[in-house]
């Protein structure tokens, strides 16, 4: 595997983002001059069910064509999961895992069945009520992603989206402007323990 190559590991369910999440973060990562792969697993995922996706991030073409076994960072978009699904197995120590979650770092942290690495929080429910207008968690969680795990430059970041959302949903300027405050008080607001 490549020095330079960040994998992240994308937990949610069916309906919540995580998918979209992490195909965002591929084209932003892409635009910033990256070599991505942003891809979900597929099995019988219905609205609800919990879902998988990955991002892979290098400096130069990468060769791996796989599911993701140890990544650097695992981005939780439902906290729910933390208590049926094994979201740090293979996680790096060195890693960082993301929860949404109202709850501090070190009280994620014991629910984390020994983790030893980063545990960050970020309460992406009430970021995106406040700023959208509903619960849409993944524009929170995307943000968060980037600004733990520097895969691509902040204000590259925040350019780029807006970029993204004009072009997306050219017809709807309020959607736009709700994201954008969504992902700048994201980046403001995860916690780190």
């Amino acid at each position: 595997m490549e020095k330079n190559t960040v994998e992240i590991r994308w937990h949610g369910r069916g309906g919540q983002g995580a998918k979209t999440a992490c195909l965002l973060l591929a084209d932003v990562a892409f635009s910033s001059g990256k070599h991505v792969q942003g891809f979900p697993e597929y099995g019988p995922e219905r609205m609800g069910a919990p879902i998988t996706a990955y991002n892979r991030i290098t400096d130069k073409r990468c060769t791996v064509h796989s599911n993701i076994y140890t990544p650097d960072y695992v981005i939780v978009v439902d906290e729910t999961l933390l208590g049926s699904v094994d979201v740090t197995s293979g996680l790096k120590e060195d890693g960082a895992i993301i929860v949404n979650s109202e709850k501090e770092p070190a009280e994620l942290r014991r629910m984390l069945g020994g983790f030893k690495g980063k545990v960050c929080s970020i309460d992406a429910r009430r970021i995106s009520e406040e700023t959208i207008g509903r619960n849409m968690p993944n524009t929170p969680m995307l943000a968060a992603a980037v600004k733990i795990s520097k895969v691509v430059e902040q204000e590259q970041f925040i350019r780029d989206m807006e970029s993204s959302l004009r072009h997306k949903f050219a017809a709807k300027p309020q959607v736009i402007s709700g994201n954008m405050e969504a992902l700048k008080k994201s980046m403001e607001e995860v916690k780190v323990g």
